[in-house]
């Protein structure tokens, strides 16, 4: 028997070049390695001429779970040398590893992410007697920096040890067993023939032991088949540098990928000048001044430490501890990232984190014209283009034109599948916005193809593939209602309709259990538009969105009835949750919402002096809208208002209620006589809570608004010039307090006479300087509270 079975560390360029160099001079009969078996018919797939590095991505679900994996391949890497190195010398190819989809791979997101926890010990103990901070620095000293003579045997003696004599796990003995089967049939069937064989280094051990003495016509092991249920593929898909450098969180990359291809091409000295170039001429682009003198520091230090480490030319770390020393003049809090193995963690210097992205290279792979694609890509670009979606720029959608809606729900399912290069800037947050219309951000994106064969496991087409990615969302979310309600959404938005038939169920039991009432809101809000309208997803009187809908009001008036807080802020969830039962009630009374009883909790709730006041104002809202009370308010308006909390108890109001105000004779008279009383120093606490709380009026209302006050006071001019104030309002109210404070001082020095005006008086307010005055002259209270509230910020491309 003529077996060689190489152990390799993958991505290592030392190992590639061992293994190009054995195929060469052994001129096997078959290279065996370990990659997916169901991929052996594909082997001249992988051969077209892509640019490296690229990727096997496979996909896999059924009833049970749903998986989804990566075997990629760069330049340096071992398996993709043996894949052309053995072609090159007429060997036949044979991948030998079960298939990515198998339970072998359930818990690993990369095919080649052997369980290192398992020898940790070993190579904790060799790190400890060779000097070295982790297996990295430690896999470059033992083997890239020394890759010559007698590298073989320094593998073997690695891989022997740290394998010791641990039993493997359950998946990693199957793979082994299986792969062992494939390496007996080819030792059998090539004679006298070399075999080659290039697998991970921990499992060569294993690998000798189980192929020995195979018996003539071992047969070829069977290559497993999916269950018939089971949905999924495997393609090959671009693939980047970042996604290869273990500092991205790659579980079995070498790190800084980008020096690595130096090394492979060029060799060390090389790399490491290329290190430094590449160092410096990052951080100078990035605006951080590198020196002729930093360089020349960190690359004699770089030297020093080779030479102390006993490196013929400066490693990887030799390099970066260099350049750590001579351009990091601070202390660091947490350790340099390639002390320790993982991904770059927060905090890391400036510097630090250029330098590792310098390292990481910014290669992206390209497949061969000829590579076949999902169905998901082929369906995806068809449908673009014959939606004239296919081009950059920006786009509007009209949700009303039949024509548009179909572009819409193209779009979110790309969405919604997290393929790149498509944004919505504006458009419905909830089923009850009326908003009308979408805006979209087209452009191209490196990575679209690669996330659209990725995505491709979902389903051949768009619809497909975001109604599965959905269903996952769903069984994922569990009861969080949040989640629930985002899917439910977004299936709506995306036009899908056949969804788990329980979603409706679990909403109506995370309901039942529901403790936030700003998800509650939420859940409300789509669930009662989904079931009043069916343009989008076809469930107007659907019986089990009816108890959802029905549910939800109960709930959130449950929880407000004994939500205490008063001192809390103004929180603008919990006051949309208010507007989502004003709608139930409103439009939903076949679902079983009570009125009758939602009007009487409202008023508990709007007269408890521990609720918080952004509620206490939108219940107080809600039951004289459901109430249609057309009662003098003053009274319960000032039992109600408090100065501190003005403008919390508003937003909640105007929430919920703004025809209260705007109705002739309604409480706008009240509200500013009570606000105009607030005093200057209270003023300016409350004047934020009271902008955000005329924020819920548009333009024209606010305008009406002011029309009322000037009526109020017999003043001519436009409402308008109330909203545009030469100064920022809270300027107004610092000046009001400081006249206050001023005359309270005078007051107490008994200097204040028959001719100082009072502040807030019309001989006062006309003192202003010109400079900080409104407009309009103004008198009374209206010098100020309304004007600032009346100045707020709105939207993009409203009216002020």
């Amino acid at each position: 028997m003529s077996l060689t079975v190489l152990g390799v560390r993958h991505h290592s360029p030392a190992c590639a070049r061992l293994v190009g160099e054995t195929i060469a001079a052994l001129r096997p009969a078959y290279v065996l390695i370990e990659g997916p078996a169901d991929m052996n018919d594909r082997i001249a797939e992988l051969l077209l001429g892509h640019e490296l590095p690229v990727a096997v991505f496979t996909s896999y679900a059924d009833d049970a779970r749903r998986h989804g994996s990566w075997a990629p391949f760069c330049g340096y890497s071992p398996e993709w040398v043996a894949l052309t190195a053995g072609r090159a010398a007429g060997a036949e190819l044979r991948f030998i590893d079960l298939p990515a989809w198998h339970e072998a791979f359930a818990d690993r997101s990369n095919r080649y992410a052997d369980a290192e926890q398992r020898y940790a010990e070993a190579v904790e103990r060799l790190c400890a007697a060779f000097g070295v901070d982790n297996t990295d620095a430690l896999w470059d000293h033992l083997v890239e920096m020394e890759p010559g003579e007698g590298l073989a045997e320094r593998l073997a003696a690695y891989f022997d040890l740290i394998r010791g004599e641990a039993a493997a796990g359950p998946s990693d003995t199957a793979r082994e067993e299986y792969m062992a089967g494939w390496i007996r049939a080819a030792v059998a069937d090539a004679g006298e023939r070399p075999v080659v064989a290039v697998v991970g280094g921990f499992h060569r051990p294993a690998l000798i032991r189980l192929a020995a003495a195979p018996a003539p016509g071992t047969p070829w092991p069977a290559v497993p088949q999916p269950p018939e249920t089971a949905t999924g593929g495997s393609y090959l898909v671009p693939y980047s540098f970042r996604r290869l450098d273990a500092f991205a969180g790659y579980q079995s990359g070498m790190p800084s990928p980008e020096y690595y291809q130096r090394l492979w091409e060029d060799g060390p000295a090389e790399a490491a000048r290329y290190l430094l170039t590449a160092v410096a001429g990052r951080l100078r682009d990035r605006g951080q001044p590198v020196s002729t003198a930093d360089l020349i520091a960190a690359r004699t230090s770089a030297e020093a430490l080779s030479r102390l480490r006993g490196h013929r030319h400066p490693a990887r770390v030799d390099v970066l501890d260099g350049l750590a020393a001579a351009l990091i003049n601070e202390a660091l809090d947490i350790p340099l990232p390639w002390s320790v193995r993982g991904t770059i963690t927060a905090g890391q210097h400036p510097a630090v984190v250029e330098m590792t992205a310098a390292l990481s290279g910014d290669r992206v792979g390209r497949l061969h014209p000829d590579t076949p694609l999902p169905p998901l890509v082929h369906a995806a670009t068809a449908e673009l283009e014959r939606h004239g979606l296919d081009r950059a720029g920006e786009l509007e959608i009209d949700l009303l034109d039949p024509a548009g809606r179909e572009r819409s729900r193209v779009l979110h399912r790309l969405r919604i599948l997290d393929i790149p290069g498509y944004a919505r800037i504006t458009g419905p947050a909830t089923g009850v916005d009326p908003v009308l219309t979408e805006k979209w951000t087209i452009r191209d994106h490196e990575n679209r193809l690669v996330a659209l064969i990725e995505a491709g496991g979902y389903g051949p087409t768009p619809a497909a593939a975001a109604t599965a990615r959905i269903s996952e969302r769903v069984d994922a979310a569990g009861n969080d209602l949040g989640r629930l309600a985002d899917a439910l959404f977004d299936a709506a938005l995306s036009g899908v309709t056949d969804l788990a038939g329980d979603l409706p169920a679990r909403l109506e039991r995370g309901v039942a259990a529901g403790s936030d009432l700003g998800e509650l809101g939420r859940v409300l809000a789509v669930t009662l538009a989904l079931w009043r309208h069916d343009r989008l997803l076809g469930t107007a009187g659907s019986d089990l969105l009816a108890a959802v809908v029905a549910g939800a009001t109960r709930r959130i008036l449950w929880l407000a009835e004994g939500w205490h807080g008063a001192g809390a802020p103004a929180e603008l969830r919990r006051i949309r949750a208010v507007v989502a039962v004003r709608d139930a009630i409103r439009h939903a009374a076949a679902t079983g919402v009570d009125r009758d009883a939602t009007i009487a909790v409202s008023g508990r709730v709007a007269a408890d002096r521990a609720a918080p006041p952004d509620l206490r104002g939108a219940f107080y809202g809600l039951a004289r809208t459901l109430a249609e009370d057309d009662s003098d308010p003053a009274p319960a308006v000032r039992g109600a208002f408090t100065g501190g909390a003005a403008g919390d108890w508003l937003a909640g109001l105007f929430a919920v209620a703004r025809e209260p105000v705007l109705a002739p004779g309604g409480i706008l008279g009240v509200l500013d006589e009570l606000i105009g009383g607030i005093g200057a120093e209270e003023f300016l606490v409350a004047l934020p809570a009271l902008r955000q709380a005329f924020e819920f009026f548009p333009p024209r209302e606010r305008a009406t608004i002011a029309d009322r006050l000037l009526e109020m006071r017999g003043l001519g001019g436009s409402g308008r010039d109330l909203l545009r104030m030469s100064v920022p309002p809270e300027v107004v109210a610092a000046g009001m307090a400081l006249d206050e404070a001023v005359e309270e001082r005078l007051a107490r020095a008994g200097l204040l006479g028959a001719g100082v005006p009072l502040a807030g008086s019309p001989s006062a307010a006309t003192s202003v300087p010109p400079s900080a005055a409104p407009s309009v002259p103004l008198d009374g209270p209206l010098d100020g509270p309304l004007c600032g509230p009346l100045d707020g910020p709105v939207s993009a491309g409203e009216e002020r």
